[in-house]
């Protein structure tokens, strides 16, 4: 799997035929969900289920002989199916932003832990240069080894799980196996513009097991305006912590640029150097792993409330747009 880190304003969603055995898909998070809410299975079987329930709705209009009860029955079906259908999209969506946003960060430590390896590769040869000068000790070097086995080790690991998840992303977009996937950079989450009393209003007629409720229906409710406000504060909360993210950033970036100056001046050593780069690296990941929190915690709010906040036409959405 590549990641793409330019921005793309539109949807892109290309099957591109290789040489070899396999297709290529390139994907933004928007696309990704935009195949999910509307050629998952869920989703499809969803649609054919309020299909059925139109049918036979417009069957029960078009029929003399059928009495009030069976008429009214067949309305709360349509009503019941159409719910379903939204909660199935809004299911879709947060299984696809899960899916590529753990895709996209398990890339990214790929090429972090590969990183940290070169370093702990610099450090055993330092540590090696120093014991054969008499000013270090063997410790010295044996601890410099540890450090870059676990570091090889935990770079194993990262590519070992790679595939997995990109597996998994294939299957929630209903994608062949095999298909070689290239993930672009995430764009910025919208803000979160609905208020709280807004999304827990209607909650009876938009989720499934309340509109299906015959009994227990205050207790129901109750508990899904709970759910709404528990993903409502996770949301806000992942959204002020990007800022703190953006600014330890901020700082690694600047101590990065000071280190490089001092590299310059001859006050520092190159390693120095590539410490300060590492440490760049890692709070740049810190940065999209929070920005990905907040996708996250909008798609679970979504969920929860049976209303879009990811601002990615989750519900209205008709089909893929290349």
């Amino acid at each position: 799997m590549k990641i793409l880190h330019a921005r793309v304003p539109l949807i892109v969603l290309t099957l591109v035929a290789l040489s070899g055995a396999h297709a290529q898909v390139v994907l933004t998070l928007p696309g990704a969900v935009n195949r999910a809410v509307t050629q998952g299975a869920d989703v499809t079987t969803a649609r054919v289920n309020l299909q059925k329930a139109q049918a036979n709705l417009r069957a029960v209009r078009a029929d003399p002989a059928s009495i009030m009860t069976t008429l009214t029955q067949a309305e709360q079906d349509v009503t019941a199916q159409a719910a379903a259908l939204d909660a199935a999209k809004l299911g879709a969506a947060q299984a696809a932003v899960t899916g590529y946003l753990q895709t996209f960060e398990a890339a990214l430590r790929v090429t972090l832990s590969g990183a940290q390896v070169a370093l702990s590769e610099r450090q055993l040869k330092i540590a090696q240069a120093r014991l054969a000068a008499r000013v270090a000790t063997a410790l010295d070097v044996s601890r410099a080894q540890n450090a870059l086995s676990s570091d090889r080790q935990d770079l194993v690991s990262a590519r070992g799980q790679l595939p997995v998840l990109e597996a998994t992303l294939a299957r929630i977009l209903n994608v062949a196996g095999g298909t070689d996937l290239k993930l672009s950079a995430p764009p910025a989450a919208p803000k979160l513009s609905a208020t709280l009393a807004a999304l827990q209003t209607g909650l009876d007629k938009r989720m499934p097991s309340l509109v299906q409720a015959q009994r227990g229906l205050e207790d129901g409710l109750r508990a899904a305006q709970t759910g709404v406000r528990e993903a409502y504060r996770a949301a806000l909360d992942a959204q002020a912590r990007v800022s703190i993210a953006q600014a330890a950033a901020r700082t690694a970036q600047q101590n990065l640029t000071q280190s490089q100056a001092r590299l310059k001046a001859g006050t520092a050593a190159a390693v120095e150097v590539q410490q300060a780069q590492l440490g760049a690296q890692q709070a740049q990941l810190g940065v999209q792993q929070a920005q990905n929190t907040v996708w996250r915690a909008l798609a679970a709010l979504s969920a929860a409330s049976g209303v879009d906040v990811t601002g990615l036409n989750v519900l209205t959405a008709t089909g893929p747009v290349n």
